[in-house]
């Protein structure tokens, strides 16, 4: 699934009059134009900043006043920001933009995002109805894979008896290569492990996406996209799973998000 990228929305600048702070129009998500934001939805930059809807057709677009005299990127503008379109995203279909996208005003959203995009968005959204994303993250319990490892590979077993105490200049070899190898072996498992539960959760989903371990002893980071009304589907098949793992692995999952990794984010703010 993808959206036709947005292109030459401007940079949002503003002239400073009389003082007064320059401001833009942040960019959150392209929504159906039918959607209402709760008056109690907060947006980058603090608690009293309120976020607001510009429509346009059959689309729409989240925003909210940016004073731009502030530097933005902080971690709170960031969780603001994904926050936002998570929270939007399990209740209606949305294309979240990419953090940091800033326009000149509510005219330059309609005019360089919304208009110029309509049909690719509305076509976007209406493949997203009644859908959202999920994250599936599995860790490994340190000391369980580490004995599956010396278990599978006895010679690291032998190797680690022969350097116990020794002094670490002597044996620095030997333990750069048991690393490498611990290493390797963490890697088969992970690729085994993924496509276990790629197949237990596939008849759930819609589309399925692999996302890049975070963490040395990640098991599994998955994103998918299923029907929202299928959650408890998921969650009984990765119960089976973690059973199954039970002290091996940690399971967890993360959702209802907005769909990041199955849309092509348009852009906004671009110079």
């Amino acid at each position: 699934m993808s959206t036709s990228e947005a292109t030459g929305a401007r940079q949002a600048s503003g002239d400073e009059q009389g003082g007064a702070a320059r401001t833009g129009t942040y960019v959150y998500g392209i929504v159906p134009s039918d959607v209402e934001v709760s008056d109690d939805a907060r947006g980058v930059g603090g608690e009293s900043v309120k976020v607001d809807v510009i429509r346009h057709g059959e689309i729409a677009a989240l925003v909210s006043e940016l004073t731009l005299d502030r530097p933005l990127g902080t971690p709170n503008d960031l969780v603001a920001h994904e926050g936002l379109l998570d929270a939007t995203a399990a209740e209606v279909p949305v294309l979240p933009i990419r953090f940091g996208a800033v326009v000149t005003g509510p005219d330059a959203v309609v005019d360089e995002l919304l208009a110029p995009h309509h049909d690719d968005f509305l076509s976007a959204l209406q493949e997203l109805e009644g859908k959202a994303q999920y994250v599936i993250k599995g860790r490994y319990v340190e000391q369980t894979v580490l004995r599956e490892i010396m278990r599978e590979h006895p010679e690291l077993a032998d190797l680690r008896e022969q350097i116990r105490n020794q002094p670490e200049e002597v044996t620095r070899d030997a333990r750069i290569s048991i690393g490498e190898t611990v290493n390797q072996a963490i890697s088969a498992k992970r690729d085994a492990d993924t496509q276990a539960v790629v197949e237990a959760v596939t008849p759930i989903c819609t589309l399925t996406s692999l996302r890049d371990p975070s963490h040395e002893l990640d098991a599994v980071h998955l994103a998918v996209l299923i029907e929202t009304d299928r959650q408890g589907d998921l969650e009984a098949a990765l119960g089976k799973l973690a059973e199954r793992w039970a002290d091996r692995v940690e399971l967890r999952l993360l959702g209802p998000l907005a769909p990041y990794d199955f849309t092509v984010t348009p852009s906004a703010g671009e110079s």
